[in-house]
């Protein structure tokens, strides 16, 4: 079942302009100042406007749209990752003179494969997607045999370019400046089958441990998120709690702390909390957390750069593109060994 496509009227209503501005800005005509002109057409890429074709791009077989797939669940609220993502792949399209349609898959549709409007009208030259789709309906997107790309996930069922930031490392980093700080005992807070990316921190954490001798519990694992994707606000912590948690990103880590709080902790002076992101999560918390800072820009530029590519090469190919974090030391982590 289609989704109903976006009109040059939903924008102009959306604006409080008229249509005939929005037709201008959208066809680059006179009569519509510049600034106009651009906040009508990033309106109409977060709508999910399908632009017509030129004569000369008919021709060339190129809509020069580009669509952004990614699951409802990554952005539920305008302070998600995923929207910081999103922008950035737009900016950077707009360079390349390029449109980006934001094409939401709800849970309905990725259990129905339902593919986007832009794929199946085939209005778009290429795909990126954005963040954790399953794997079924994956392989309906890769059937669709236009250029994709995966940005800040991968599967193990296929070879598709893949720009990834290096979790393992990061998380691995993180954990090991824990361990540096004093701290033995340390939990990690996150869904592990929720996503690749969750997993790879865990894994990374998992190994700074085990090079340590230090042991890893199963009652200090604990989850983020339920099945629907949508991270807890208050979090089933163990009985023996441990002096220091490994969050998975830095809005688990916001939750936790205030939870913590809550429960009459003091933070980081009875337990030190560690993010991942360096999202805005991380400075609006008392106290800021100490996390690693996720290149989202880079990766968004990765990205696009390699669709593009893909676009007019059919033959290019990119492999898997590991992106570097930093550790950004905050007020969230009490060193242990001051004193001593």
């Amino acid at each position: 079942m289609k989704k109903k496509s976006v009109t040059m009227s939903d924008i102009a209503k959306s604006m409080d302009v008229s249509t005939v501005t929005v037709s201008k800005a959208l066809g680059d005509k006179e009569g519509v100042s510049e600034e106009l002109r651009e906040l009508i057409k990033q309106k109409a890429s977060e709508m999910g406007y399908r632009f017509s074709c030129s004569s000369k791009t008919a021709q060339d077989g190129f809509s020069f749209n580009i669509s952004i797939v990614v699951a409802k669940r990554f952005i539920n609220d305008a302070s998600a990752f995923y929207w910081v993502m999103y922008r950035h792949i737009i900016e950077l399209l707009q360079r390349q003179n390029y449109y980006g349609i934001l094409d939401v898959v709800s849970d309905s549709d990725a259990a129905h494969k339902v593919m986007p409007n832009s794929v199946t009208d085939k209005k778009t030259d290429g795909i990126i997607v954005l963040g954790q789709l399953d794997n079924a309906y994956v392989n309906e997107l890769i059937k669709q045999n236009l250029p994709i790309v995966f940005l800040d996930f991968y599967s193990g069922e296929n070879r598709t370019d893949t720009i990834l930031s290096d979790g393992f490392f990061g998380s691995y980093m993180i954990t090991n400046y824990l361990i540096s700080c004093g701290h033995t005992e340390i939990g990690f807070l996150g869904k592990i089958s929720a996503t690749s990316s969750i997993l790879d921190r865990y894994l990374g954490y998992y190994k700074a441990l085990l090079e340590k001798g230090l042991p890893l519990r199963a009652d200090r694992v604990i989850d983020d998120r339920g099945e629907n994707g949508f991270i807890y606000r208050t979090f089933a912590l163990p009985d023996d709690m441990p002096t220091a948690f490994v969050c998975n990103c830095d809005e688990a880590a916001y939750a936790l702390i205030n939870q913590l709080k809550n429960a009459g902790y003091s933070v980081p002076d009875d337990i030190s909390v560690v993010g991942y992101d360096n999202h805005i999560y991380s400075t609006i918390s008392t106290p800021r957390i100490t996390t690693v800072d996720v290149d989202s820009k880079l990766m968004s530029s990765e990205a696009v750069d390699t669709i593009i590519r893909k676009i007019r090469d059919k033959n290019y190919t990119r492999g898997r593109k590991l992106v570097n974090g930093k550790l950004i030391i905050r007020d969230s982590v009490k060193n242990l060994k001051q004193g001593q």
